[in-house]
């Protein structure tokens, strides 16, 4: 991956919807090669997909809750049930097995503290192998990012 591969990654990551034509501009190539540097970046799994970047406070996902989770067991079948239940709760955006007191950190957006305490009684508290979970209620959003940082160099 070179410099101008690098270009296009945070190009596309910042402005996902631009045109080839424009992209090419942006970094000083014509339009063919353009769009094959970012064919064989989307083939190659470095470009996953492309996405709208929606405003929660509008889906009425504005409510945001951190949630750590302790097993009853830490088999690999456990953790594997535990994985594959969790990613199917809508209300999950994010789910990390982590090192450390707990066995997993949850992200979970809802519209308001009820409609929370309704998933983590139905959902989360009703996962494979949960012992115990402790949440924690997100005051303000300092940064809430998706992006990915492109490093100059150094890239496969």
């Amino acid at each position: 991956m070179d410099r101008i591969d690098r270009e296009i990654l945070r190009q596309l990551q910042e402005y996902g919807r631009l045109p080839i034509v424009e992209l090419a501009s942006r970094i000083n190539l014509t339009k063919t090669p353009c769009a094959q540097r970012v064919r064989r970046l989307e083939e190659a799994g470095v470009i996953r997909g492309y996405r709208a970047d929606l405003d929660p406070e509008q889906m009425n996902a504005g409510h945001v809750l951190v949630v750590q989770v302790t097993m009853d067991k830490t088999s690999e079948d456990a953790l594997e049930r535990f994985n594959e239940a969790v990613r199917k709760i809508p209300e999950v955006q994010s789910c990390y097995m982590v090192a450390g007191n707990f066995d997993y950190l949850l992200k979970v957006r809802t519209h308001d503290i009820n409609h929370y305490r309704a998933v983590l009684a139905a959902k989360i508290g009703q996962l494979p192998h949960v012992h115990q979970t402790h949440s924690f209620v997100a005051m303000e959003i300092v940064k809430d990012e998706i992006t990915v940082p492109v490093p100059n160099e150094g890239l496969r």
